[in-house]
């Protein structure tokens, strides 16, 4: 399945894919850091944990996604890969939620492509799969990720204290959230005339 609008694709990440994410990923690196998951310390006498390789990454992707738990996207632009972007925690019953991850290529960032993949994977989760909120958790020092939900309309609805483990620490996120009713004739049709109102 893949998603698309003007020059950006979301599609699911594949093992032919090394090489393109690892150049984009590593000469991003320092760029990236600040905000990318990292393994906390195991308790004494465990072993540490890993991180995984990228053909583990994504055979653990693409079985979560067969399981129902999770989308693995890469994103596209001009069909050259330009970043990740991962709907994740996928709850059915009577929460129907899921949370969208994301990161991409500084050399294209703010030029709209992931307020319009993270657009398009939202309209996805409320209409095709039938999800009824989507949640975002942002680094309050994250900057440019803030930027992205503000523009998107995302509500701020509060802090989780120490909720992931980045860069080396447990930090603290902001939590952006949207609902289907917020949207209903889309979130990306929402977006795209926003924008065009902006220029």
């Amino acid at each position: 399945m893949e998603l698309g609008y003007g020059e950006v694709t979301l599609r699911p990440i594949r093992q032919r894919d090394h090489r393109a994410w690892r150049e984009v990923n590593q000469r991003n690196r320092d760029w990236l850091r600040p905000w990318e998951a990292t393994i906390p310390p195991p308790p004494a006498g465990h072993l540490a944990a890993r991180r995984p390789t990228f053909r583990q990454m994504v055979r653990h992707l693409r079985g979560e996604a067969q399981a129902g738990r999770m989308l693995p996207f890469v994103v596209e632009h001009r069909g050259r890969l330009v970043g990740q972007l991962t709907v994740a925690g996928i709850t059915w019953g009577s929460m129907c939620s899921a949370h969208i991850g994301y990161w991409v290529d500084r050399a294209v960032a703010g030029r709209g492509l992931i307020p319009t993949a993270v657009a398009l994977a939202t309209d996805h989760c409320f209409g095709a799969l039938g999800l009824h909120r989507v949640e975002i958790c942002i680094r309050p020092e994250n900057g440019p990720s803030r930027r992205v939900v503000e523009k998107l309309g995302f509500r701020e609805e509060g802090v989780r204290p120490r909720y992931l483990h980045i860069d080396g620490a447990w930090r603290d996120h902001l939590v952006f959230a949207l609902t289907a009713e917020e949207v209903p004739q889309g979130l990306l049709a929402r977006w795209v005339r926003d924008n065009a109102a902006q220029k």
